[in-house]
């Protein structure tokens, strides 16, 4: 090891041992809170802890997942309501008993709102979670016989002595629920659950095509996103000793958890915890030294504001990156030659195209698409062979990108039918078909381009099963068969750069071994030599004729002719959503049909000149 890498280690060491210094010790003031603060502050902190456990779970569903909720408030209100309703059947029980019962009550009513709205996003979504806010607070308030309207419900008086244990009861069991939602925030980001989530939030599209079934993946974090907040819920209950629909429902708790993810840093583990602990004393000192009232709303607004201008990845991120552009000052990106791909041998190009089997892999027949008055793919019918590469070529237009979403399910076709395999995949949602063989890469490259590269390889699920949502996402036997793709394709040196960090060239090489981990029947390519340098042109060239030598069949949408005519048969010509003309590359450049359509007339010259000086140099 160099001197420059053993100081980099030796820093790196250093400020791993600062930082969790600082943690332990921001950590064991706020459990010895009670023994240093008067009542005041006791109880701005029992706020802070009850909003900063709202923000780690309500983290696992904006932060990591990409869905903005304003429901969070709700949750809390719930578990309160849980606890106040058993307690006031069975006096004798402490309410603490009923925690467990409510978080799962919260667990449940949240995974029932995220089947509500599963197939909603954006600015839909959010409306969604308000309204469903105002819905249980307006239950609350007409369900009498049960919640005892706007009266509200009293617990009972906490069983312990207040002069010897005052609020410690409450704080401890606080610090406990926080302790348990950090860790099970950090638990789900360092496994595929958390992988999943990460790539619904980058992509949503992409994440489905790879093989994650967003739905179930939504449904479990909404779920725990609630579990601990309602059980937080009991805590807050007990501690003011009364609920009622207008206090425990109010929308500005949510507005308050969700400040606190964007100040603190949505994503990041600890983020969500700072920002509470930074917002909970400011909204105290606006209740009592600025009067409270609109003057809260008038902060919080102000905030917002700032936040978005100053603070628009909140604090930790925007530490963080200061500290990595400290740290790689005068270094240059992620912008080099693959060498580690250049260094391996591939097989040379083919002199003689490989024959063309009888087994149909693939057999797409009538497939129509229409957006609106404009048809673009008008009853299109063709077959992959199995074993092949098979080309799909056509001017722009033709309906070549769209064919290949029907395929794999990001569209659902008008008509027609897909067969893999023998078996009909056109209803199959597209991580249903990824795990059923199907594998696609992207015009341009839709990686998780927040996550690292080798996350991103890790990430596709070949079929699905709830035990490996536990998984680690970077070491097991996955990481290994990721990391060995990664070699294949050239790219393991770049295992722990960010995607994003990557060229285009890159890009597609770590798109390329992100679906193969899936072990395709089939791999889609749209335009995998489009927009790289030669040189990498040719070297994708030699992964496919490999990987096919392997025994994997493939199917390109491509323009550029020599790199089809050098690779592929057979060739199908797209035009106009309709397949015109198929066979071998030396039947389709002679097809009248296509040259009119696609190569055309300077195509043919092109073609005439090239063959007359081959002739003249076999003269020579």
């Amino acid at each position: 090891m160099s001197d420059a890498a053993a100081k980099s280690v030796q820093d790196e060491r250093r400020s791993r041992l600062i930082r969790n210094g600082v943690l332990a010790v921001l950590a064991l003031i706020v459990v010895l809170f009670p023994l240093i603060g008067d009542a005041s502050m006791e109880n701005t902190m029992i706020l802070a802890l009850i909003f900063a456990i709202g923000a780690s779970g309500l983290n696992i569903i904006t932060g990591y997942t990409g869905y903005l909720s304003l429901s969070q408030g709700a949750f809390l209100g719930i578990g309160a309501y849980v606890a106040a309703i058993l307690g006031r059947s069975m006096p004798d029980i402490s309410p603490f008993v009923w925690m467990p019962v409510a978080g799962l009550t919260a667990a449940l009513l949240a995974m029932l709102l995220g089947l509500v709205t599963y197939r909603s996003r954006g600015a839909s979504f959010v409306i969604i979670t308000i309204a469903f806010l105002f819905l249980v607070q307006f239950v609350a308030t007409q369900w009498v016989p049960v919640t005892n309207g706007t009266a509200g419900i009293t617990f009972p008086l906490p069983t312990w002595s207040n002069a010897v244990w005052g609020n410690w009861p409450f704080h401890l069991v606080l610090v406990g629920l926080l302790a348990l939602s950090i860790l099970v925030s950090w638990w789900v980001r360092r496994t595929k659950f958390g992988t999943g989530l990460i790539a619904i939030r980058e992509d949503e599209g992409k994440a489905g095509s790879v093989g994650i079934n967003a739905p179930i993946y939504k449904l479990l974090a909404f779920g725990l996103s609630a579990l601990f907040v309602g059980m937080a819920g009991t805590v807050y209950g007990y501690y003011l000793s009364f609920v009622d629909p207008i206090g425990m429902f109010s929308i500005l708790n949510s507005v308050v958890i969700v400040l606190a993810i964007i100040l603190g840093g949505r994503g990041t583990l600890l983020g969500p915890v700072l920002g509470a602990f930074i917002l909970v004393p400011v909204d105290a000192f606006a209740n009592n030294y600025l009067g409270g009232g609109n003057i809260r709303l008038l902060v919080f607004g102000g905030l917002l504001v700032l936040l978005v201008v100053l603070l628009p990845k909140g604090i930790i991120p925007t530490v963080q990156l200061l500290l990595e552009k400290r740290r790689t000052k005068g270094t240059v990106g992620l912008t080099g030659s693959i060498t580690a791909l250049a260094d391996r041998p591939l097989p040379p190009p083919r002199e003689k195209l490989a024959p063309v089997g009888d087994t149909m892999l693939l057999q797409v027949t009538g497939l129509e698409k229409s957006f609106g008055a404009l048809k673009a793919v008008d009853g299109c019918t063709f077959g992959v062979p199995e074993g092949s590469i098979t080309a799909l070529i056509g001017p722009n237009g033709s309906g070549k990108t769209t064919v290949f979403n029907l395929i794999s399910g990001l569209m659902t076709p008008d008509a027609g039918e897909i067969v893999l395999d023998g078996e009909r995949i056109e209803g199959l949602a597209p991580w249903g078909r990824a795990h059923r063989g199907i594998g696609r890469t992207f015009q341009m490259t839709r990686l998780f381009r927040e996550m690292t590269v080798l996350e991103n390889v890790v990430a596709p699920l070949r079929d699905f099963q709830f035990r490996q949502l536990g998984l680690g996402a970077v070491s097991g036997s996955e990481a290994e068969k990721a990391e060995e793709f990664l070699e294949f394709v050239g790219m393991q040196a770049y295992r722990d750069a960010r995607a994003g960090s990557l060229s285009y060239g890159q890009q597609k090489l770590v798109e390329l071994a992100q679906i193969l981990v899936l072990d395709p029947k089939l791999i889609m390519l749209d335009e995998p030599a489009g927009g790289i340098n030669p040189t990498l042109i040719e070297r994708m060239g030699g992964l496919i004729r490999e990987l096919n030598d392997q025994g994997k069949t493939f199917l390109l949408v491509e323009h550029n002719m020599p790199f089809v005519l050098g690779l592929c048969n057979p060739v199908r010509v797209l035009a106009r959503g309709q397949v015109i003309a198929e066979g071998s590359p030396a039947e389709i450049q002679k097809d009248p049909l296509v040259l009119d359509a696609y190569l055309g007339d300077d195509y043919m010259l092109e073609n005439r000149s090239g063959d007359g000086a081959a002739a003249k140099g076999e003269g020579r």
